[in-house]
């Protein structure tokens, strides 16, 4: 997605393509600034949660299609826009997790690849701190997508409950909570945080066994928000299974 923000909202055009491939990246940012002139705010949020199992069971075609999904599209994505974030003086934002804190166990793969992103976004914010240009990473935890559902995702029943009683407010947070961040740190009010990883994840970090499910029933309701979030369940309809036994 291509946007800008105007006094009456938020303008957007779609780029429609695997940015994964060296082709198509640089031709969403040549769309994006022969549209709009420059580029203000780079947000690398394209990424999969494929499957779920040992790594010795892990497909290795998911584990490349993963690295491609998670860390080539980053790459490839500030590679081409940072000479424009440049002469912008502008913000270059990843998504990573919690899970390239902590690892995750049966996808060890997706939490190494989001522990890529931290590494990869503390070395931009040293080396283009020159440029006045910041970069920061949002490490969100189990939120209320599809992938964190074992009906659209491959997370089974058991994993999708650990997750959940795993966070000291014992529940999932909501697209616009982690938005919310990514709006602050793409701010002029953040203009002295760059180089560092914001968790938006409910406590798992400091959590130490199935906290959430001493939280009362009455507080584990997700707050509202006023995003339109048509498509925050769109996810994995295929499931990926792996025999784990």
């Amino acid at each position: 997605m291509v946007a800008k923000l105007t006094a009456a909202g938020a303008e957007a055009i779609a780029y429609k393509g695997d940015i994964s491939i060296i082709a198509n990246a640089e031709d969403c940012v040549r769309l994006a600034v022969a549209t709009y002139k420059k580029i203000d705010v780079l947000v690398n949020n394209a990424g999969v949660f494929l499957a779920v199992a040992p790594v010795e069971k892990y497909p290795v075609e998911t584990f490349m299609d993963t690295m491609r999904a998670n860390c080539a599209t980053a790459f490839l994505m500030t590679h081409f826009a940072m000479p424009y974030l440049q002469a912008s003086k502008g913000v270059v934002l990843f998504t990573g997790s919690e899970s390239g804190i902590m690892g995750l166990g049966n996808n060890a793969v997706y939490g190494g690849t989001k522990a890529w992103l931290h590494g990869f976004m503390k070395g931009i914010a040293v080396e283009q701190a020159m440029h006045d240009v910041r970069a920061n990473c949002v490490c969100p935890g189990p939120i209320d997508t599809a992938w964190t559902h074992k009906e659209t995702g491959p997370m089974n029943a058991e994993m999708e409950k650990s997750l959940v009683s795993g966070t000291v407010l014992g529940r999932r947070g909501t697209p616009e909570e982690v938005a919310n961040i990514f709006a602050f740190l793409a701010s002029d009010e953040a203009s002295y945080v760059t180089g560092a990883l914001w968790s938006v994840d409910g406590g798992t970090t400091i959590a130490k066994g199935p906290v959430g499910d001493q939280v009362p029933r009455a507080l584990r309701d997700e707050p509202e928000g006023e995003l339109v979030l048509d498509h925050s369940k769109d996810g994995m309809k295929n499931k990926v299974t792996v025999n784990l036994m």
